[in-house]
């Protein structure tokens, strides 16, 4: 007699508790990543808003620098875009380029073709490569950047000998092939201001490696403010280009999408952030072995659980690993009746004979039965299982 038990159901999903404590660690991961950088994004707002803005009075603007120019008769003038800057360019006009690192290469070429004939001075302000070489050619950027910055002139340029010290260190050193440059302010053998004399017109162009001495809270500093003066205040019209990216002369603005507008180095440290995440799902994620056998607490009738087997394979319509399954476990339990070892019950050429032997019927209609393709519909199954049980019926009949 079989006895039977009711089992409380019981559900594999984890609980809402479970849930917390398995993610609560990674939660209050991004909690500190998104305050770390609200925090880091807030400092950096508040320091450096406005950076080498002649309107600005923050500590890295430059509105210090315009109002000793302006207390000289050298009216400043702010533009934001290529086509405004080159229009400017003229001999009574200094250029100053704030950031030419965020023009294009294109933008950068047309800015050199309107003020190299120009006759007037343009400052180009810690241009990296390749920048300065499209803006001032002959000019290399050296990969080491200066580490003193506070400098001496250490040339004959007649505005760095009167400014004496100033802090032109601190960023990117230079070298060049062009005749009759002026290296100043050296750092290592290489010089951190430059000035390049045009071939007419007696323009030139100054490439400044650091922008320190156009700050607000480093002008009162050594000779800054001198040096800024006498840079700035050659001619009587100071035109102070900020380039943005959303500058329409740039071709294709209107065309860039907010991918675009992110740095490689950016679009890289994502794709590196998705793999290592990606490995550590691999490292951290559920390894599945083999079944491992587990005695139930009641006696359950062998026909439930057939009964549940087979409601699995129709839920996933798996009629060919529900055939094998039969024919698996008939041969297993006929190799016996017929004096075969069960080690050879799934081997045709061992089990057919003996079979054929025991009863009457013909090798081919056995093979197909025993070891044939998979049915092809549901009926087809069912009259499987029939034969497979008639068959194990008539060579258990003594």
């Amino acid at each position: 007699m079989t006895t039977e038990a009711t089992l409380p159901s019981t559900s594999a999903s984890p609980t809402a508790h479970q849930v917390w404590t398995r993610t609560r660690g990674i939660l209050l991961a991004l909690v500190l990543l998104l305050v770390g950088a609200v925090a880091i994004a807030a400092l950096l707002s508040g320091g450096r808003h406005g950076r080498l803005d002649p309107r600005s009075a923050d500590p890295y603007g430059s509105r210090a620098v315009a109002a000793i120019l302006a207390d000289h008769g050298v009216s400043t003038r702010v533009v934001t875009t290529l086509d405004q800057a080159r229009a400017a360019a003229g001999p009574d006009t200094t250029l100053l380029v704030a950031t030419p690192d965020l023009l294009t290469e294109g933008q950068q070429s047309r800015l050199h073709t309107a003020t190299a004939a120009s006759g007037g001075r343009t400052v180009l302000v810690a241009p990296d490569t390749p920048s300065v070489g499209r803006l001032a050619p002959g000019v290399t950027a050296d990969p080491a950047p200066s580490f003193d910055t506070t400098l001496s002139p250490g040339c004959s340029l007649p505005a760095a000998r009167r400014a004496g010290t100033a802090d032109t260190g601190g960023g990117i050193r230079y070298s060049t092939t062009a005749r009759r440059a002026d290296t100043c302010y050296p750092s290592d053998g290489l010089p951190t201001l430059l000035r390049i004399p045009q071939t007419a017109k007696e323009g030139d162009t100054v490439v400044l490696g650091a922008p320190d001495i156009l700050h607000n809270n480093r002008l009162d500093k050594r000779g800054n403010a001198s040096l800024a003066l006498q840079l700035l205040g050659s001619r009587p019209h100071l035109v102070w280009y900020l380039p943005s990216l959303s500058d329409a002369s740039a071709p294709g603005t209107g065309d860039r999408t907010f991918l675009d507008l992110l740095p490689s180095g950016w679009l890289w440290g994502t794709l590196q952030l998705f793999i290592a995440a990606a490995l550590a799902a691999l490292w951290r994620a559920r390894r599945l072995g083999p079944l491992v056998p587990e005695k139930l607490p009641v006696a359950i009738r062998a026909s439930e659980t057939a009964e549940g087997r087979a409601r699995l394979y129709l839920k996933a319509n798996a009629r060919d690993r529900a055939a094998t399954a039969l024919r698996s476990t008939t041969r297993t339990r006929l190799a016996p009746l017929v004096g075969v070892p069960v080690t050879q019950a799934h081997t045709p050429e061992a089990l057919l004979p003996a079979l054929s032997a025991r009863i009457d019927s013909d090798g081919q209609s056995l093979h197909d039965l025993l070891f044939g393709p998979p049915p092809g519909n549901d009926a087809a199954l069912v009259t499987l299982a029939d034969r497979l049980d008639a068959l194990e019926r008539e060579v258990r009949r003594p």
